[in-house]
């Protein structure tokens, strides 16, 4: 069973809402406390079924979700999250700190990750960065490439009677490549944009995004491809052919 599940049909008019999705009460206790020190309005669960039912009502500007759950594995929820086409931005904790299994996370659908013992600063800035360019996407904005285009408030490209589901990173990231059509962007830049300057991420997390981008992005549907430049970085490149 979940806590504090009154308010869920309430408005928090501007304040962030925030989902923690957490088996360890002592840990999950503590968080819940400072953040709502920082004026976040937090609901805990502490299960995966639970979670991904809370999840699913919608009234959430972000959710934080432990990989390793009773009940349900964190993973499992984002891919049924992503897959029903809820886009709020996800924040994984996870104790693995091998990159296989930060790319199963980010595949899944998870815009980052934060890998457990971590600092509460660190998890504050996670949550300050989803949320900051989460805010900056402005309803009904788009940008093109080819044959798509990019709807950013709604996270999702749109290509002849095809609708794709992005993360709030893949959005931001193809964002950018699509503002900087022709011109190739490096690596330090994309996660300087993307991520922030003061971002600790590792280098081939960018690679994992472009992999994720590709796979969901056929060159025939949308009518462009994301070339690699090697040993610099990428750049959009219209037309079929790869």
């Amino acid at each position: 069973m979940w806590a504090v599940t009154n308010r869920v049909e309430q408005s928090r008019g501007d304040i962030m809402r925030l989902l923690l999705v957490e088996d360890e009460v002592t840990l999950s206790d503590a968080l819940v406390f400072m953040l709502k020190k920082k004026g976040y309005d937090v609901d805990a669960v502490y299960d995966g079924i639970s979670g991904q039912e809370m999840a699913e009502t919608g009234v959430y500007d972000l959710l934080i979700i432990d990989r390793m759950l009773p009940y349900k594995e964190g993973v499992c929820i984002i891919k049924d999250l992503r897959k029903k086409g809820i886009s709020v931005p996800i924040l994984i904790l996870t104790a693995k700190d091998a990159v296989k299994d930060r790319v199963e996370g980010l595949d899944a659908g998870a815009d980052d990750y934060i890998i457990k013992p971590f600092s509460t600063d660190e998890l504050l800035a996670r949550i300050r960065a989803l949320s900051r360019r989460q805010n900056t996407m402005s309803e009904g904005e788009t940008v093109q490439a080819g044959k798509a285009k990019l709807l950013l408030l709604d996270k999702e490209v749109r290509a002849g009677d095809q609708t794709i589901k992005l993360t709030l990173r893949e959005t931001q990231l193809l964002e950018y490549l699509f503002r900087n059509k022709k011109q190739v962007i490096t690596r330090e830049q994309i996660i300087n944009r993307v991520w922030g300057f003061d971002s600790e991420v590792d280098m081939n997390i960018v690679e994992i995004y472009i992999h994720n981008l590709r796979k969901k992005l056929a060159p025939e549907v949308c009518g462009f491809f994301i070339e690699t430049i090697r040993g610099i970085g990428y750049r959009i490149k219209e037309g079929k052919s790869v």
